[in-house]
């Protein structure tokens, strides 16, 4: 079979490699979609812990082709979306119940092979059902959307809360819209992308702001601006310090900022802490997606949440590497890599 590998950083081939046999508790998947991430990207260039080689792509969704031994709830011909987060269950954090936290964490496409590829083995602990009917590039989504999940579930959005997200990408654009289911009554995105926030106000975002025609935090919190003083609560879903920096800034006295963007291994940025101490700024980061996985899939498959509108262009194994080695082109909300099969 196909499978787009990271040899090592900065290498990533297009090879053929034997499909693989589902062990006792396993699932062999055929890949239907699969999204390409941001962190796909600083895998390639290294910048976030990898081993490889490896196959890439951990936002996946696929049809069952064979069981392993002992699997019970899953049977060939089912749709499912795989959590590729694995946790021990053994370590201190995971009886915590902290399993995002885990100290032996393997993820599907970071540390054992994923879904870039024709096929993928998936444990049938992390698999989840999908509706046959369910357009399967839809499915790609429920792994994003359940970190996003995990994000809101910190921010604890109150009813009739204020709400600013910043970065117009997957990410902003599926908070903005758990925000609004949420409760939030003003929701505000904060993106250079015209076309993006047009997008976010068709999808609940109550107005939007352009960061290249003002300052940000001047425009959002100032006396005359959209939300005076600052927002209840500031998702940072871009992952670039600009927008890092600006988080803490944005939320009110009293108020929370949520780290959800990823930025490359090592990054560093600059925090006020007296800002943060004189005006009891709750800055939260929020990782992975404990526990999240299957109110992901239902709002997918509801259809509470719309994933049609973000999704860019749809690519072949073939165009994989490309995409992933370079920049995504302006605009881009979701690349998903389909399966020719």
């Amino acid at each position: 079979m196909k499978a787009v590998r990271l040899e090592a950083t900065g290498q990533l081939l297009l090879s053929e490699v034997e499909k693989p046999v589902p062990g006792p508790g396993e699932l062999l998947v055929r890949i239907e979609a699969c999204g390409i991430c941001g962190t796909d990207r600083h895998l390639f260039h290294g910048e976030f812990p990898s081993k490889p080689p490896v196959t890439l792509g951990h936002e996946f969704a696929g049809i069952i082709e064979a069981v392993g031994a002992g699997v019970a709830d899953f049977r060939p011909g089912m749709r499912v979306t795989g959590d590729p987060n694995i946790a021990c269950g053994r370590c201190e954090e995971c009886r915590r119940g902290r399993v995002n936290l885990c100290r032996n964490l393997r993820a599907i496409g970071i540390h054992r092979d994923g879904g870039f590829a024709d096929y993928v083995v998936l444990p049938q602990k992390q698999a989840f059902a999908l509706p046959l009917g369910l357009d399967p590039l839809h499915g790609a989504f429920c792994e994003p959307l359940a970190c996003c999940l995990h994000g809101v579930d910190l921010a604890n959005i109150k009813t009739g809360a204020s709400v600013i997200v910043l970065g117009g990408g997957v990410i902003g654009l599926l908070t903005v819209q758990l925000a609004r289911l949420a409760g939030a009554t003003r929701i505000l995105l904060v993106t250079r992308n015209a076309d993006k926030r047009a997008l976010a106000e068709t999808l609940g975002a109550t107005a939007t702001f352009d960061p290249s025609k003002a300052d940000a935090v001047s425009g959002i919190t100032g006396h005359s601006g959209l939300l005076p003083g600052g927002a209840d609560i500031v998702f940072e879903c871009a992952g670039v310090a600009e927008t890092m920096m600006q988080a803490p800034k944005l939320a009110r006295r009293g108020g929370t900022a949520v780290i959800l963007g990823v930025m490359p291994q090592g990054a560093k940025i600059e925090i006020e802490p007296f800002d943060l101490l004189f005006r009891e700024v709750n800055l939260v980061s929020s990782f992975l997606n404990p526990f999240t996985h299957q109110r992901a899939a239902d709002l997918i498959a509801s259809g509470a949440v719309k994933v049609e509108p973000l999704i860019s262009r749809r690519i072949t194994l073939e165009q994989a590497s490309e995409a992933i080695a370079n920049p995504a082109p302006s605009g881009e909300i979701r690349a998903l890599v389909t399966s020719s099969r």
